[in-house]
């Protein structure tokens, strides 16, 4: 069997102790032991400690907080030495800056980066994006949808309460199908208005209620270029902390060649060569035109075309 291919975000070793955390007062004490870890978070940027020439996590224990942030830390799992690792949002002022002075060598900086210039070992990226996504939900989710109460953060932050209805809530992950479309040596690549100059892409778009997987994809591609996808295979999935998505990576056959670009949505839509697209990959497309950095599923969609 080939080896798992593991993205950017993904690859996570905790254990989410699933069995462990309905029981009575154990978060609490996993929060309050000596060997707890707390991520901080300023908005949407991971604190970051830069004192050595390896940056890493900013972690600190329960008695270190800055502040109480808008939510209570919030449980993620046990390291394999059992040590417990909470995420927690501290105060951000209006222009995104962190409310809370911190010494120089401490950095707030958004995941993107962290990814693209691999500024952590694939683990702790994993990690981050685990705990971004969780506390964004949290504090987005503060009010009961079904009553407008306020709820409680219950079994360390798996899950909200309404004491008022007795709802329950748990976080959600927002499926996008991803697909890079191909027709014998050639593969259909588009930009949004908000791509970097000169950079396509695989099409992708959010899997809608009462959808397949596959339906969505084959939807997607025919509303945004007009072409008709008959096979589908599997490639990859890979976690989207943007804020919590799960990108599902696909590749299929296109049954139709003829472009309808929806406008709305896409700048440019077209196919490309394979040629073109190894040229994208490396960088050395004539015509400057290029492909997503690896940190994004896009970019492996692509080699797996060119590779094949």
């Amino acid at each position: 069997m080939a080896d798992e291919l593991i993205h950017s975000f993904a690859g996570g070793t905790l254990n989410r102790a699933a069995l462990e955390r309905p029981l009575e007062g154990f978060v609490d004490a996993q929060l309050t032991s000596a060997t707890a870890q707390i991520i901080s978070f300023a908005g949407d940027r991971a604190l970051i400690d830069v004192s050595d020439d390896q940056p890493k996590l900013h972690l600190v224990t329960h008695g270190d907080l800055p502040n109480s942030g808008p939510i209570p830390p919030i449980f993620l799992g046990l390291r394999e030495d059992e040590s417990p690792v909470f995420a927690q949002f501290t105060d951000v002022l209006d222009d995104g800056a962190p409310a809370t002075s911190f010494p120089d060598h401490i950095k707030a900086i958004d995941l993107r980066s962290l990814a693209g210039q691999a500024i952590l070992p694939p683990e702790e990226l994993g990690l981050l994006a685990y705990a971004r996504s969780l506390t964004a939900w949290h504090s987005a989710h503060r009010f009961c949808a079904n009553c407008g109460h306020a709820t409680v953060i219950k079994t360390g932050g798996d899950r909200r309460h309404c004491d008022a209805c007795q709802r329950e809530h748990y976080p959600r992950t927002d499926p996008v199908a991803i697909m890079l479309v191909h027709k014998g040596d050639k593969c259909l690549l588009g930009r949004g208005r908000h791509f970097e100059e000169l950079r396509y892409s695989a099409l992708a778009g959010f899997v809608e209620t009462g959808e397949t997987i596959e339906e969505a994809a084959r939807r997607e591609i025919l509303e945004e270029s007009g072409v008709l996808v008959g096979s589908i295979s599997y490639h990859s999935s890979q976690p989207w902390p943007f804020v919590s998505s799960l990108m599902i990576g696909l590749m299929g056959e296109a049954l139709s060649e003829d472009i309808v670009m929806d406008e709305a949505e896409l700048e440019d839509v077209r196919w490309f060569s394979r040629a073109d697209a190894k040229a994208m990959l490396d960088g050395t497309h004539e015509q400057g035109f290029s492909a997503p950095p690896p940190l994004a599923i896009a970019h492996h969609l692509l080699q797996s075309f060119v590779n094949a």
